[in-house]
């Protein structure tokens, strides 16, 4: 038996932008975007399609922590006109603050006892979102959760609560047509990592699988001609519907043991979360082979008949595009290692993943040359 279940209604297309007039429908609204000129642009061409709105977020930094977040719903508050629907303007970070805006309706407080309690969450609000992503890469337009920091504390938290998902997703891959050539790829490398994370998961299921496969096969094809031609607008549909599609998938199953890695060595040692949830996939791959034959079926399709090659081919993937898959390279040595994957098995995401530690630390020793892979 198995389920599967979205609710976001998707838009996609180049100028799918201009839609936004009809999605705010007149409503008061808050703008979540950056401060960055180009956003500035953009959230000047909403308020000419929706008006302007009734109070802008501009201040959202990558990996938005407490303060932030703080910060931003008092603002919220003080709106003399309360919004009634949140427009996220941005990347994976500006959707998952308006997440927490959506939750908090001026009050973080009570988020912040949720996260930390896991109690209140019955006084937690819902806020209408329509999520316009300027990114091919987090999935954030279609999932339920937001990422939350605690710097001060170093802690990571995930808020997910079901009235949390976008009321609708407008994806205009025009929008993402200035990306730079490292968010690019540290994006794209994200929603790679959602796909197959989604595969060697306890939670896959048939629908989700298809979403993952149609989402790797796609990034293995188009990011690497992507990251050498920035402007193909081909090019960036074709990694704006991988995206989408890997959203789709992990939407269902959540993440698994390499994002579970990810997260503190993004914290401790600053490493774009795209990269630190990426370098590993090709230990993770060699040591899921042959423990589920769903799973593999899945990765054939993706990789080709002999998964051993296909762990080659996804190491000389992430090389092309720069991306070592030497823990070393990040500061990391063997010791650290070791302890961030029995925390990362520890986790929630590291719970999903359908191997074991053992078959891990084999195929790491192995990838040293101290063994042989079972």
């Amino acid at each position: 038996m198995w389920t599967y279940a979205n609710p976001v209604e998707v838009v996609f297309g180049d100028g799918t932008l201009d839609q936004i007039g009809h999605r705010v429908g007149g409503r008061p609204y808050c703008l979540v975007t950056y401060g960055e000129p180009t956003f500035s642009r953009l959230g000047e061409r909403i308020s000419a399609l929706a008006g302007p709105p009734a109070v802008t977020i501009d201040t959202i930094t990558p990996n938005p922590d407490f303060a932030v977040l703080e910060e931003s719903c008092a603002r919220f508050a003080e709106a003399a006109d309360i919004p009634q629907v949140i427009v996220a303007l941005g990347g994976g970070s500006v959707i998952d603050a308006a997440k927490v805006l959506a939750a908090a309706a001026g009050d973080f407080a009570r988020v912040r006892r949720f996260l930390e309690t896991g109690e209140g969450g019955d006084r937690l609000a819902a806020i209408p979102l329509v999520a316009i992503p300027t990114t091919a890469g987090t999935g954030s337009e279609v999932t339920c959760w937001a990422t939350v920091w605690d710097t001060d504390a170093d802690k990571k938290y995930s808020l997910a609560r079901p009235g949390l998902y976008p009321r609708c997703a407008l994806i205009d891959p025009e929008l993402m047509v200035s990306a730079p050539r490292d968010l690019t790829v540290s994006t794209g490398l994200d929603a790679l990592s959602h796909s197959l994370e989604s595969l060697w998961n306890r939670n896959a299921n048939p629908v989700s699988a298809n979403h993952a496969v149609f989402a790797a096969r796609e990034i293995l094809a188009h990011l690497p001609a992507l990251a050498g031609d920035l402007e193909n607008l081909r090019l960036r549909n074709a990694m704006s519907m991988a995206a989408l599609c890997a959203g789709l998938a992990f939407s269902n199953t959540k993440t698994a043991l390499a994002h579970s890695l990810s997260y503190p060595i993004t914290l401790h040692h600053g490493v774009p979360h795209g990269l630190a949830c990426s370098f590993s996939l090709p230990l993770v791959m060699s040591g899921v082979i042959g423990l589920d034959a769903a799973c593999d079926a899945a990765l054939r399709r993706i990789f080709g008949p002999d998964l051993s090659a296909g762990v080659e081919r996804l190491a000389q993937f992430l090389s092309r595009l720069g991306v070592s898959t030497d823990p070393r390279d990040y500061g990391i040595d063997d010791d650290e290692m070791e302890e961030l994957l029995a925390a990362a098995f520890a986790g929630e995401r590291g719970r999903n993943f359908i191997g074991t530690r053992e078959r891990i630390s084999l195929a790491r020793r192995a990838a040293a040359g101290d063994t042989p892979a079972a």
